[in-house]
């Protein structure tokens, strides 16, 4: 059988196409609170999205394996490895289990956003079991910036958490509403009109998986 595309591995030292998916900003609204005033490193972040976001309530510290540092391995130079208390990121897909075992050996929080279908897996199960977890489910899909498409590739084909560990939310499992997504061209609130029309911009006519139909002054 063939794998679904979000699984498959990328070669070892690489990233896959399908690993680079962009995470949006309004993705991390739910963690914001916990991260408040915080070092938090961001291991696998990509175009910066995530950490341009984290460095408005944090200090932030940015590496990437395209960039020359694997969170999977450890520092060749431990003196110049970062200052933090909370690792913060979207792991690649195809090596999300080997990243949460990697949190867990670090033994400080964190918390990553990963596939719902995450509950399901034997190895992350056996991790969850052994070490405990908190999650944050959301009420609806976050919309990722995929290498291909970018922002218009409409919407994400699968739902996804934040797993925690360490943070100090109230419960195991916790939820939060989202607001109404971004547009993804101009960033003002998308506007629910049918189910069957979906997602559209009052300002600029842009809808989610279609480009804008006016140019918007930023």
């Amino acid at each position: 059988m063939k794998k679904s595309k979000v699984n498959r591995a990328a070669l070892p030292g690489t990233v896959g196409n399908f690993d680079r998916c962009q995470t949006p900003a309004e993705a991390l609204l739910p963690i914001l609170p916990w991260v408040w005033g915080r070092k938090v490193w961001e291991p696998a972040a990509g175009d910066g999205i995530m950490a341009a976001e984290l460095a408005k309530v944090a200090t932030v510290t940015t590496t990437d394996l395209l960039t020359g540092n694997d969170f999977l391995k450890p520092w060749s130079d431990p003196w110049k490895s970062p200052e933090f208390d909370v690792i913060v990121t979207n792991p690649p897909f195809s090596l999300k289990y080997k990243f949460l075992a990697r949190c867990y050996e670090y033994k400080i929080p964190f918390a990553l956003l990963m596939q719902v279908d995450v509950f399901g897996a034997k190895t992350a199960q056996r991790l969850f079991e052994k070490n405990g977890a908190q999650v944050i489910l959301l009420d609806r899909r976050i919309n990722f910036k995929m290498p291909n498409l970018g922002w218009a590739g409409g919407g994400s084909h699968f739902a996804v958490a934040w797993f925690t560990w360490g943070l100090g939310l109230p419960n195991e499992l916790n939820y939060y509403w989202m607001p109404p997504p971004a547009c993804p061209y101009c960033q003002s609130e998308l506007i629910r009109e049918r189910r069957e029309t979906g997602d559209y911009c009052e300002k600029c006519g842009g809808k989610v998986g279609q480009p804008p139909k006016k140019k918007v002054a930023k």
